[in-house]
């Protein structure tokens, strides 16, 4: 079977090399994404769980970057979607028919969607994390110094650097986001 001749795609050439593009970029950007949103929401989650458990305790005020940092990791979905879009347009762009292959005005336009679902989705998240590290160093300041005293509330716990963790890796997985974009627009704008 080896030896069989070869069918001439009747695809471009640069057609081909675009939907390679898209296809490969597309892959790495949802798995690194992926990866990266589900350990955010599995820190996340605990850090939920963990609030909720001493909501008793004086704890509370990580709310809204916690909530900041939920918003992230929801534009971390669509990102995902929107790398799904490219692996599917690096496919249509391997049609014989050209009338079927999705233009290269829509592609650019994709492409600027998903650019900008990041970028809202990185602003979002480091919001919360500023927010969040707002908190802590709240807290740290006002730890008196060689005194003891038992107020839950001014001392920092695990939930809020497990907060700050989760925003790195979701503003890294934007960061991945923007990057898959603007490679793929560079490449199918040559």
């Amino acid at each position: 079977m080896r030896n069989q001749p070869q069918i001439k795609s009747s695809v471009p050439q640069a057609v081909q090399k675009v939907s390679v593009s898209m296809r490969r970029a597309g892959q790495i950007g949802l798995w690194v994404q992926i990866f990266l949103g589900v350990v955010s929401g599995l820190i996340l989650g605990g850090a939920i769980v963990s609030q909720n458990v001493g909501a008793n305790e004086g704890g509370g005020q990580e709310g809204f970057g916690i909530f900041l940092a939920i918003c992230g990791l929801v534009t971390l979905g669509v990102s995902i979607y929107f790398c799904l879009r490219y692996l599917n347009i690096g496919k249509l762009l391997m049609n014989a028919d050209p009338a079927l292959r999705p233009s290269k005005a829509d592609t650019i336009e994709v492409l600027r969607l998903g650019l900008i679902v990041n970028l809202v989705g990185m602003l979002l998240t480091l919001l919360g994390a500023e927010a969040t590290v707002g908190i802590i160093l709240g807290k740290a300041l006002s730890q008196p110094q060689g005194l003891t005293t038992y107020d839950p509330e001014r001392f920092v716990r695990a939930l809020d650097i497990f907060v700050v963790q989760a925003n790195i890796n979701t503003i890294a997985a934007h960061f991945v986001g923007i990057v898959v974009s603007l490679l793929l627009i560079n490449r199918v704008t040559r």
